[in-house]
């Protein structure tokens, strides 16, 4: 019988206890899917439609309006009615204050027509964490706050509703601006035909001439104001008609 040459042995290797074993994972390891759930898509789609919704309302307030060319009483008779209705100062206006705002302009448009003006150019409302900015205008103590038309909070996860959305001043000038010059001139002139024509009897007399003299501050002499009557007054009826009124602008 052979011995058996003797061999070196091996260095021992320092296994741990563990080892050979698998990685231990938690109890629900196995339990949960490594595939998103109905609710993480839902979430994920809610926050790209926010993204979305913010990119796009960001790109139309940061572009500027293209405003159809008007006259500069024109655009200051605009400036005023947004001023004006501006009820709460917040440099925006609301649904309400938008359609009196035109009105006051001489457009009295549909709820329909208004709210897809509103859809085109309309911002979101301001909110705590978008504060309008400052006013140099004194604040009045006694002043009731103006309260929305609706005053239920906005769901962030839905999209606004066109009546609830508002408008700046670049963007209520683009509006009024269009819609006067694209205005029949015929309807300016009858606009201020009823202006002097205050009772609606049909003609501008004597009286009428007078009370517009005195508002706006021009000292005309009765025989001046008869004479204007008198060169346009074209039947002999004391005034001057509505007809004869579009005719002499128009000339």
């Amino acid at each position: 019988m052979m011995a058996s040459t003797a061999h070196p042995s091996f260095p021992q290797r320092p296994y741990s206890s563990t080892h050979g074993k698998l990685p231990e994972r938690s109890a629900n390891a196995f339990g949960g899917s490594a595939h998103p759930t109905g609710r993480d898509l839902a979430r994920g789609d809610r926050e790209r439609q926010d993204r979305e919704r913010g990119q796009q309302l960001q790109q139309r307030e940061s572009k500027e309006p293209e405003v159809p060319q008007i006259s500069d009483e024109q655009r200051e008779e605009i400036n005023e009615a947004f001023s004006l209705f501006d009820l709460d100062k917040d440099h925006r206006i609301d649904y309400h204050e938008f359609k009196v705002a035109l009105k006051a302009l001489g457009f009295d448009l549909p709820k329909s027509e208004i709210l897809s003006l509103l859809s085109t150019y309309g911002v979101p409302p301001l909110t705590p964490s978008n504060p309008p900015p400052q006013s140099n205008r004194p604040q009045n103590a006694f002043a009731a706050p103006h309260q929305s038309a609706s005053s239920k909070p906005l769901n962030p996860n839905e999209p606004i509703p066109p009546g609830r959305l508002t408008l700046t001043l670049p963007s209520f000038q683009t509006i009024a601006s269009k819609l006067i010059s694209e205005r029949d001139p015929r309807d300016e002139i009858l606009r201020a035909f009823a202006l002097f024509d205050a009772d609606e009897k049909g003609m501008i007399t004597l009286d009428d001439l007078r009370r517009v003299a005195r508002e706006l501050g021009e000292g005309l002499e009765d025989e001046e104001l008869v004479a204007m009557i008198e060169e346009f007054d074209l039947e002999g009826k004391g005034g001057v008609g509505r007809d004869e009124f579009v005719g002499i602008c128009m000339s």
